[in-house]
């Protein structure tokens, strides 16, 4: 028999975490979570991870894995999160993927097979410092010319993603959208999309960050920077934690990193859309405004997919 797999996706802030923490319950199962900061240790705060309760009352996959200077390819997250979810299986319980990194999620669901290409640092800082001269779209617009899918599929701001494709293209000779092939999955899966009106998530979304500078998260920064951590360490490149830098160095206050972290957090919204597509037939996407009937319905649909393998 087939072993079957959930998918939560959407947005940040759209309530992907509590929502698999409750089917895990009601199923019997345990939650592999797919975002590309809360696999870090010593980012609490800013990463938003499931709460000591919710990690208490399920087992949680793929959290604090690495420390924030240890580099996480996709090939790595991808083979933690298949392990995982075969354990899992084996273990006659459900696995539930909370993803809100769209890349991850869909390489793990897809079965990528992701060319071992190792890094090039060299050509990065040259590409890096070409974006920094000329602007990111025109480092995407080298892209777009070698590699036109991988251009379509890959914001031109995240200037990381664009100098990866480059790279894998100038050491294979073949465009990394080729390279990338779907192997599919092992799994049968069921892929859930929750969503939000905008206006609705952006109101959750800045009460969240609220909330994130309430607790400390000013301070979470500092011990890290304390530590010897980088703020331009990948892993700390992401929206809640790289808006501090003219902060510590004593430019700007805080209100204009909390401003600064909702404008970025926005975009990361719309990153997020541009993976998870409201027209991909593979996603069945359900407005949460109500959270019991979207919990009825995810419920149902649940269910029927377990039965449908048993």
């Amino acid at each position: 028999m087939t072993g079957r797999a959930v998918a939560i996706v959407g947005p940040t802030a759209v309530g992907k975490s509590a929502m698999a923490v409750r089917l895990a319950e009601a199923f019997g199962g345990e939650v592999v979570s797919l975002d590309s900061r809360q696999l870090y240790r010593r980012l609490e705060i800013g990463t938003a991870k499931p709460t000591a309760d919710e990690r208490a009352r399920v087992r949680h996959h793929l959290i604090d894995v690495a420390e924030p200077d240890q580099p996480l390819a996709v090939p790595d997250v991808q083979a933690l999160a298949v392990a995982a979810i075969r354990d899992i299986v084996s273990r006659g319980r459900l696995p539930i993927v909370a993803g809100g990194t769209g890349q991850y999620v869909r390489a793990v669901v897809e079965g990528w097979t992701i060319p071992p290409v190792a890094p090039d640092p060299a050509l990065r800082a040259e590409l890096e410092a070409f974006a920094r001269a000329a602007g990111p779209p025109a480092l995407h617009a080298r892209l777009a010319r070698v590699d036109p899918l991988a251009a379509a599929r890959i914001d031109a701001r995240n200037v990381r993603r664009v100098v990866r494709a480059l790279e894998v293209h100038a050491r294979t000779g073949e465009p990394i959208s080729t390279v990338q092939a779907r192997a599919g999955s092992p799994f049968a899966w069921l892929i859930v999309g929750l969503e939000l009106p905008r206006p609705v998530l952006y109101a959750r979304i800045d009460a969240r960050i609220d909330a994130m500078i309430e607790a400390g998260l000013e301070d979470e920064v500092r011990a890290l920077v304390a530590a010897g951590y980088d703020l331009g360490l990948p892993a700390l490149r992401s929206v809640g934690y790289q808006e501090w830098r003219a902060h510590l160095a004593g430019e700007v206050d805080v209100a204009a990193v909390v401003q600064l972290i909702r404008r970025n957090t926005r975009r990361l919204v719309r990153m997020q859309d541009a993976w998870f597509k409201r027209d991909d037939p593979a996603i069945h996407w359900v407005d949460v405004s109500d959270p019991e009937a979207a919990y009825a319905d995810i419920h149902a649909r649940v269910r029927a997919f377990v039965a449908d393998g048993g």
